[in-house]
């Protein structure tokens, strides 16, 4: 017994010493070697890494986030560290005790498809960094962690061999962001859209603010210091600010619920839009129109038919093949199936259609005004003293133009006339033939002067993207011509933008201040604290304090007595003007109609404007302001107490009724005097007067007053109502700007 003890001691000593001097053998042949491999498994786990920074939010003005960073994971796999633990057989082939149950753990927990993930693995064993699944919520992180752990756990205790050995490793996650906009497509194009690694912005405060609300990227790397100790360090990202936009949800919310009520509703219309700003100080309160987009969702092509995309797409593809065969004859939308296939061209379309879908019609679009300009043909007449605020004009139902050869009768709102009209009655009942009578005793010169002291024919310089320019579409020169002055003077024959008009309406609601519009109210740091107030900011004067009290009360009456009606507010004294332009060309009996009004009229608070583009209806019926003066009305009596202002309870004695077809604009046929005039004919002309008439034998001569600018049958500088040079030519009815830059999806 005792020998077969000592035997035992003897070997198992031997077998120490044998221990012994295997492992001095390795450290003294193989230090290095071994040393390596544990820091590079060591170091594997602090791989240099991007920390992202995150894109500053965006509030409305109230505190409410319209835009936020979500904190996501990136997975990353290492399939350098999985065959590193991987074992091998006596021949040595790899046992995939590692890859295997990996490539099962992720496609079963997230139900991806295995021998894809397996191809990607074995095609990149020697890479320690492959991004492959993206916005994983800090949820399903944990969940993927915890579920890695009861797995590796099972392996440990299986009672199997082959089995136990089975590990889930290679796998980490790096941190990310994703985009959130918890209203989705509230204030779309005010908002836009950011890309998909946060690092630019398309559209909106998030294209235009861009620089302001990106951060910088850091790292986290590991190193091996002179010990071979392993040393990790970290640089923090810097965060991006945030916005506070002057923007307020509940009113933006309930233009876009009107406007939504419209587009769904008997008529509609091409398109719809609305602007709310706070005239004292030119902030923008709400901007919508019915091209509203999901922003969560924003990759759409909207309610465009098959159809509709495929013209898209040919008229794109022409463009394309110039672009691309410079040298090469260009090619006509008939031929485009020759060079492009429908799938091509589809795709094509259906690019312009989402960016049609995305544009911001407020900033971006261009149209005829229509009657909603009127006010600034009198305003310059008035600072001028060229007229009197009592001046009275006979208005027979047109006014008609010679060169001696041939005439021109330009008509007004009411064919037959208004008859005896002061200054404040052409406003009231929006007659044509009083505002070009004033424009003549200015002369282009001074008309021309005001229209740009107001704005029109510049930009705004709106802190949003893609501002249409109008510049060349209507008084580039003081010299414009006798048509083109008489139709200027009743907003017709020249372009402007919805933003445009509402801040030179701004400038007459607060005394004759023109404030650069604007949609956002601060910057915020990272941390939250203020870094930047932005303030109103004052870029003109234009007319004096008494033209514009004066301009004030004709709005209000226009609204109480005249072509407004339907723009009342119960409870609110409310002023405005009515529009209605007829588009070109002008025998397509299109319309753009419009409603620009303010409330309280002692204190104006709230000025909101309203276009609709081509109501549907047919011809003339479509040539109705009252549809815009009703969305309004509707808007305002909403927004007002949600800006605390409420009902004095001394105005607006009745809701607006709905007639089932609204009251035509300007259609009295009583002259001024006749007070409390109801405008209820339906059947009346719309407030257009652009007609092309006759010559001196009663024949037609051209289609449109643009076909006369441009003719060489001038005007004699003898006709009694002005001197200058015709200059004209046709306007585009829209003009369109892209205001979203190209993002694509990583």
């Amino acid at each position: 017994m005792s020998a077969k003890l000592s035997a035992s001691v003897i070997i198992i000593g031997l077998a120490l010493v044998g221990l012994l001097a295997y492992i001095f053998y390795i450290q003294y042949n193989k230090a290095d070697e071994y040393n390596k491999i544990v820091l590079s498994q060591r170091q594997s786990e602090y791989e240099s890494r991007t920390i992202p920074y995150r894109r500053g939010d965006i509030y409305d003005r109230n505190g409410s986030i319209l835009a936020t960073s979500e904190k996501v994971y990136i997975m990353i796999l290492d399939p350098a560290q999985m065959v590193d633990y991987e074992g091998r057989k006596e021949d040595g082939t790899v046992q995939r005790n590692v890859v295997e149950p990996t490539i099962s753990a992720i496609s079963e927990f997230f139900g991806d498809d295995a021998a894809e993930l397996r191809s990607l693995i074995n095609s990149n064993e020697s890479s320690s960094y492959i991004r492959y699944k993206k916005d994983i919520s800090y949820d399903q992180k944990l969940e993927f962690e915890a579920y890695i752990e009861e797995k590796n756990k099972e392996y440990r205790s299986s009672s199997e061999l082959a089995v136990s050995k089975n590990r889930i490793k290679g796998i980490w996650f790096e941190d990310n962001y994703k985009r959130n906009y918890p209203y989705n497509a509230l204030a779309s194009a005010v908002i836009g859209i950011a890309s998909t690694d946060g690092a630019s912005g398309s559209g909106g405060v998030e294209q235009y603010y861009n620089e302001e609300l990106t951060g910088i990227n850091r790292r986290e790397y590991g190193y091996l210091d002179g010990d071979a100790n392993l040393e990790k360090v970290i640089k923090p990202a810097v965060d991006g600010d945030s916005l506070v936009l002057t923007i307020d949800v509940s009113i933006q919310n309930t233009v876009e619920k009107y406007l939504n009520e419209w587009k769904n509703g008997e008529i509609g219309s091409k398109s719809a839009a609305c602007i709310v700003m706070n005239p004292k100080n030119g902030e923008i309160l709400a901007m919508a129109s019915t091209n509203s987009f999901d922003l969560n969702n924003p990759r759409t092509t909207g309610s465009y038919t098959e159809e509709e995309i495929y013209k898209f797409g040919l008229n794109e593809a022409v463009s394309d093949y110039k672009l691309k065969n410079p040298g090469l004859t260009p090619i006509t939308t008939a031929e485009v199936p020759d060079h492009y296939s429908r799938e091509e061209i589809m795709k094509l379309g259906e690019t312009i259609a989402m960016y049609q879908v995305w544009r911001n019609i407020p900033v971006s679009d261009s149209f005829e005004p229509g009657s909603t300009q009127k006010i600034f043909t009198v305003a310059g007449a008035l600072e001028e003293n060229v007229i009197s605020k009592d001046a009275s004009f006979e208005c027979n139902g047109h006014v008609t133009l010679s060169d001696g050869i041939n005439s021109w009768r330009i008509n007004c709102v009411n064919r037959n006339g208004h008859g005896l009209l002061d200054v404040m009655g052409g406003i009231k009942q929006s007659c044509n033939v009083v505002m070009m009578n004033i424009a003549f005793a200015e002369k282009a010169q001074t008309f021309v002067k005001y229209q740009k002291m107001f704005g029109f024919g510049s930009m705004t310089g709106i802190d949003l993207p893609a501002e249409a320019n109008t510049s060349n579409m209507g008084f580039a020169s003081d010299d414009i011509g006798r048509t083109q002055l008489a139709t200027n003077s009743f907003g017709q024959n020249f372009n402007c933008t919805m933003i445009q008009m509402a801040a030179a309406y701004c400038s007459v609601l607060n005394g004759g201040h023109y404030y650069r519009p604007h949609v956002v109210k601060q910057i915020l740091s990272s941390d939250g604290a203020l870094k930047k107030d932005v303030e109103p900011l004052l870029v003109r004067e234009t007319v004096s304090a008494s033209t514009c009290d004066f301009l004030k009360n004709a709005l209000v009456e226009t609204v109480e007595n005249g072509t407004g009606k339907a723009a009342k507010v119960p409870g609110y004294l409310v002023g405005g003007k009515t529009g209605t332009a007829q588009k070109q060309p002008r025998s397509a009996k299109t319309y753009v109609v419009s409603f620009c009004g303010f409330a309280p009229a002692e204190d104006p608070s709230l000025l909101c404007y309203v276009i609709i583009d081509e109501p549907s209806l047919p011809g003339e019926e479509a040539a109705h302001s009252s549809f815009a003066s009703e969305i309004f009305s509707k808007i305002m009596a909403e927004a007002l107490p949600a800006m605390n202002i409420y009902p004095s309870g001394s105005t607006g004695d009745a809701a607006v009724s709905e007639p089932a077809l609204p009251e035509a604009e300007g259609d009295s046929k009583q002259p001024m005097g006749s007070e409390n005039v109801e405008n209820n004919n339906a059947e009346s002309e719309p407030e257009t007067g652009v007609e092309i008439l006759t010559n001196n034998n009663g024949e037609p001569v051209y289609e449109t007053l643009d076909q006369a600018e441009t003719t060489e049958n001038k005007e004699s500088a003898s006709d009694e109502f002005i001197e200058g040079n015709d200059e004209g030519g046709e306007l585009p009815e829209m003009h369109y700007e892209a205001n979203f830059e190209t993002i694509s999806e990583e």
